[in-house]
This record gives C-alpha cells, sequence and structure tokens, in this order.
C-alpha cells in the first residue's frame, strides 16, 4: 500500500485529490495538512509520497521541500503548481523535488505519478516539462521571465554516455524506476542502479527528474511526452 501525505492550503482541492487516490488500488491517503502542520503529519504517517503544493500562503513549499529531504528516509515529493512556467519549479528541482504536476492534472495521470514516484521514478507533466527545458519561468508577482536552465552544456555530458547508459537515460526520462527499466533492457535491478548511478554523475546531477529533462532536451525521449507516460 502507497502512503500519500497531501499538502495544499486549500481544504476543498485536498479533499478532491483525496477522492481520487482513495479510489484507486493500492494507495492510501494517510493524511492531510497545510505546510505549518507538515512535521507532526509526517511523523504520524510516515508517508511514502508526499503531495506538496509548491506555493502556500503560511508557509513556502520550497522550505517544506527542503525539510523533507533533509530528513532520514525522506519520502518522494511531487510538487503541485497551477502554473506550467511557475518560477518556483526551477528552484524545486535543484531542492530535490522527484516531480511536478499541474493541479489540473486529470485523475489517471496523477495515479500514475504518484505510484511512480514511490516505485524511485519520477514524474513530470509534460507542459511543466517544456517551461524547464525551454529556459523560462515567470513569477505571480508579475516580474520579468527568468532564466531556468537544465545542467550546462547537456549535449556534451550526453555524448559522454555509452550506449547502454544512453538507453538508461532515456527509460528515465519515461519516468521509468529502476525495477521497470530491469525489466525493459533485460538486466538485474542492481546492474540497472550501477547504470543510474553512473549516468547521473556524468550529467553531473543526483536528480532523476533533472536526468528526464536531459533526456528530452537531448532527443532520447523525442517527445516531452515521453517525459510522462500518459496511463492507458
Amino acid at each position: 500500500m502507497i502512503r500519500v501525505l497531501i499538502v495544499d492550503d486549500e481544504e476543498l482541492f485536498r479533499a478532491g485529490l483525496r477522492m481520487v487516490l482513495d479510489a484507486a488500488d493500492g494507495i492510501a491517503v494517510v493524511g492531510e495538512c497545510t505546510a505549518t502542520d507538515v512535521p507532526q503529519a509526517v511523523a504520524g504517517s510516515a508517508p511514502d509520497v508526499v503531495l506538496l503544493d509548491i506555493r502556500m500562503p503560511d508557509r513556502d513549499g520550497l522550505a517544506v521541500l527542503g525539510d523533507l529531504k533533509s530528513r532520514q528516509g525522506a519520502p518522494a515529493v511531487l510538487m503541485l503548481t497551477s502554473f506550467d512556467t511557475d518560477a518556483y519549479v526551477a528552484r524545486a528541482l535543484r531542492a530535490g523535488a522527484d516531480g511536478f504536476l499541474l493541479k489540473d492534472s486529470d485523475p489517471a495521470y496523477l495515479v500514475w505519478a504518484v505510484r511512480a514516484a514511490a516505485a524511485g521514478g519520477s514524474a513530470l507533466s509534460p507542459s511543466v516539462a517544456r517551461a524547464v527545458v525551454d529556459g523560462y519561468a515567470s513569477s505571480m508577482e508579475g516580474s520579468s521571465p527568468a532564466p531556468v536552465r537544465p545542467p550546462a552544456d547537456p549535449g556534451d555530458r550526453v555524448a559522454q554516455l555509452t550506449p547502454r547508459e544512453r538507453e538508461v537515460l532515456a527509460l528515465l526520462g519515461d519516468g521509468l524506476s529502476n525495477r521497470e527499466i530491469a525489466s525493459e533492457l533485460y538486466l538485474s535491478p542492481g546492474t540497472v542502479k550501477e547504470h543510474v548511478s553512473t549516468v547521473l554523475a556524468k550529467l553531473g546531477t543526483d536528480n532523476r527528474v533533472r536526468a528526464a529533462v536531459i533526456a528530452w532536451q537531448s532527443g532520447l525521449t523525442g517527445t516531452t511526452e515521453g517525459l510522462a507516460p500518459h496511463p492507458s
């Protein structure tokens, strides 16, 4: 059973997410709260996945993300945003977010994303991926667009990968977990884990979502939908 904690300042929105997730097989919402109550909620519910609003009035979602990722045995964290050009996306990416979902994502995609994150994969709504890859984001305060760039020279870094490592990166770009990559490539999970570690090191990142962005930018996944496989 995948245990999910929902963190958002809007009670009605939390209720909608709970309804969708509780109806899905193998997923249970173990709590919902606002940003200020996250420490108690995490301690009391031990979630596998946290759905976290990227911008909240009582406490910044990025600060909450930092606290969650500093914990031993940190849960996977999927950031929720209302805007595919939110200026906070790049900062959350650098802080270790495991994926990004637009708040208007369809229910089937939400369920898929939670399962992917729980399995160690990544989830990135296609339009959010495009905002990151295209190198722009705009803030809600009306400031000028700020540059948002993946790690420098992704093409040069991808060129350092072996053919097998490129295959692994392409599947990372599709949001697959290590176990799913192992099944796809007929390798052992341990071998895939070693390949993933090497790929991330060569790309200069320790974040699977950033690797997925590089995979798309380098043409390994073909389309932005490759970063976020839509459930059938």
